[in-house]
């Protein structure tokens, strides 16, 4: 059980595709397979090695495609962009996660029910599916239960139930035990990007093709103003923008339905919310994140207590920001333990990579991790906003789902299950649209009568009630939880969004960090390579800068250039130029695509972006 969906794997589920181009290494590397890839379209097209049927009755119109065959099912065109290719599927989906992975299964599942064949995409930026997958993670099976029932039999990586659970509330020097309640009974200690791995395999065995290392770089669009599809981005241009000997044009994937699953603050999705106003349209609150630091540890045998859970709130961080920590015992005699820091936090000096370095000295916390090693590193951003953040998740052609819209539950601190839930109700709305002639709007419908939104209303006051500091956080949160049981009469709303919680510089003092011992405590540089994150250096900034002035007249004067601090990759750095003037420097090789800066940065300057496909973080047990 332990084949990987690596770029190999994606050769094996396509190899109708690629048998004439198939390599006898064990191992592909992503830049090979990609060229394979652009380079072949047109020789496995006219080989006929593509067995896709638009069965749903709706012939694609022959006068819109130069090359159609009926028999095989396949439509290929070229746009007028420089040759660019277009493959035509009924369900494209953005994103190999929890949700992308759930709709594309529930997709193929009604397919074989109903007797009919869709034909289903998800296209992933990471080089194999899981590389970009970081969560805690205990795992809450409902929605995987109703998905796949057989996942104990089919073994699925989920073996590790949890065996206790303790909240406690930490000052610099001691540990204070509070009641637990996160209520993980029945809940699993996982490796997400494992699970994630163990899904993407069951997606191809229904007949999901998935292409790993191809990054959604655009959204596609009709005369009618509705999304078609998804252009991926161009491979081999160089820093300078010009043409390397290695470029290919990038590939058009259209789909009668178009499903962004890219997690949270999705670049796709989030320029869709905007563009449709569907934040307006679902009468939403603005989006509040956290950002979340992890490392993976192997420590001695006789301190690992597999299934052991522990969540903590306090210190290190101050009274009034919100976040905390989690440790988890997993199989193997490892840990996942991490620190999550809500981005509404006031102090621009702060900084929550050397936050978590400074948890890990805490005396209730360093003897577990004496004498073991580390074997991961990896951040991430997370929703916090819960159902007063969600948008309208559907647009013109298509619809948002899992992270992307943000269906985090806050209290639990889980989101995969509800993740996993849209994307399935979303599968089932898409199939109805192509199917039976009903609307994708029924996916929002359906929302509103799951399981989903009753969790997430029961929850909504946690997150809103820390705006007015951790204690009394904490005393609202008690009397949800233990007294009003989510039937709060109210309605709580929240503050600043997270940029423009961010004070000026002048109001706070520096803040001195230890430096790392390299025992407990790391340096950046050496985090970064245990997340194993590559970009190929001669390619384009995939961070981009709106008004390039900005970092130095108005972040670094009025903040302190925060961008250097929040960012938990060093990605930004002030550096001296040949006039002894600090000047910006963005290092978008380090990127962990954590989306810190797309959301943090005081002005909303920095634009995250997608890089070439296949870059990034190659997480294995996050």
């Amino acid at each position: 059980m332990q084949r990987l969906i690596s770029l190999r794997s994606k050769s094996n589920s396509l190899k109708s595709l690629f048998n004439p181009l198939k390599s006898t290494q064990k191992h592909l590397i992503s830049a090979d397979w990609s060229s394979c890839f652009h380079q072949s379209w047109s020789l496995i097209a006219s080989k006929g090695c593509f067995n896709r049927v638009f069965s749903y009755g709706l012939w694609p119109s022959c006068a819109k495609m130069r090359n159609f065959d009926k028999n095989q099912g396949f439509v290929r065109r070229f746009s007028s962009e420089a040759q660019r290719e277009s493959i035509e599927y009924d369900v494209v989906i953005v994103g190999a996660g929890p949700a992308g992975l759930s709709a594309a299964i529930r997709l193929k599942q009604l397919c074989s029910e109903k007797g009919v064949d869709l034909s289903v995409c998800v296209v992933e930026k990471g080089p194999e599916v899981g590389a970009h997958i970081l969560s805690g993670n205990v795992f809450e099976p409902r929605a995987l239960d109703e998905l796949l029932p057989h996942w104990k039999e089919e073994e699925a990586p989920i073996n590790v139930p949890v065996s206790s659970d303790k909240f406690w509330f930490l000052t610099k020097d001691r540990a204070f035990s509070l009641p637990c309640p996160f209520d993980n009974k029945g809940n699993y200690v996982i490796s997400l990007s494992q699970l994630v791995r163990w899904m993407g395999i069951k997606a191809e065995e229904f007949g999901v093709e998935i292409y790993p290392g191809f990054a959604a770089s655009e959204i596609l669009y009709d005369a009618n103003d509705s999304v078609v599809g998804i252009g991926t981005n161009d491979m081999g241009i160089a820093k300078d923008g010009s043409k390397k000997d290695t470029f290919q044009r990038g590939v058009e994937l259209k789909g009668h339905v178009t499903l962004l699953a890219e997690g949270c603050r999705g670049s796709l999705s989030e320029k869709l919310i905007k563009k449709y106003k569907l934040r307006e349209k679902g009468h939403a609150q603005h989006q509040t994140y956290a950002l979340g630091i992890k490392e993976v540890w192997e420590i001695d045998e006789s301190k690992h207590k597999p299934g052991a859970v522990l969540h903590t709130i306090g210190w290190p961080l101050d009274q009034k920001t919100y976040g905390g920590s989690f440790l988890y015992h997993m199989k193997d005699r490892q840990v996942s333990i991490g620190l999550v820091v809500a981005l509404n936090y006031h102090n621009p000096y702060l900084n929550p990579y050397e936050e978590f370095q400074k948890f890990k000295h805490h005396p209730a916390i360093r003897p577990l991790l004496e004498g073991g090693t580390v074997i991961q590193y990896g951040a991430r951003t997370l929703n916090e906003g819960g159902i007063q953040s969600i948008p309208y998740p559907v647009f013109p052609g298509g619809a948002i789902i899992g992270c992307s819209a943000g269906f985090l539950n806050v209290p639990k601190i889980k989101g995969t299950h509800t993740a996993m839930k849209s994307g399935m109700l979303a599968a089932e709305a898409a199939f109805g649209s192509l199917r039976e002639g009903t609307s994708l709007k029924s996916y929002w419908e359906t929302l509103g009568s799951s399981w989903i939104w009753d969790e997430l209303h029961r929850a909504r006051n946690y997150r809103p009630a820390f705006e007015y500091g951790v204690i009394p956080g904490l005393a609202i949160s008690a009397l949800e939880r233990y007294i009003l049981k989510g039937r709060s009469p109210f309605t709580l709303k929240h503050g600043k969004p997270d940029h423009e919680a961010t004070n000026a510089a002048r109001l706070h003092s520096p803040i001195e960090y230890p430096k790392p011992d390299g025992v407990f405590s790391f340096d950046v540089p050496t985090s970064l390579h245990r997340s194993n994150t590559n970009h190929d250096h001669d390619q384009p900034a995939h961070l981009r800068l709106k008004d390039p002035k900005i970092p130095e007249t108005l972040n670094l004067p009025e903040y302190a250039g925060p961008e250097s601090r929040y960012c938990p990759a060093r990605v930004y750095e002030y550096v001296s130029d040949e006039n002894s003037q600090l000047k910006l420097q963005i290092n978008a090789q380090n990127c962990l695509h954590c989306k810190a800066c797309d959301i943090k940065d005081p002005k909303q300057n920095i634009e995250w972006t997608v890089p070439e496909g296949g870059g990034g973080p190659g997480y294995s047990v996050m």
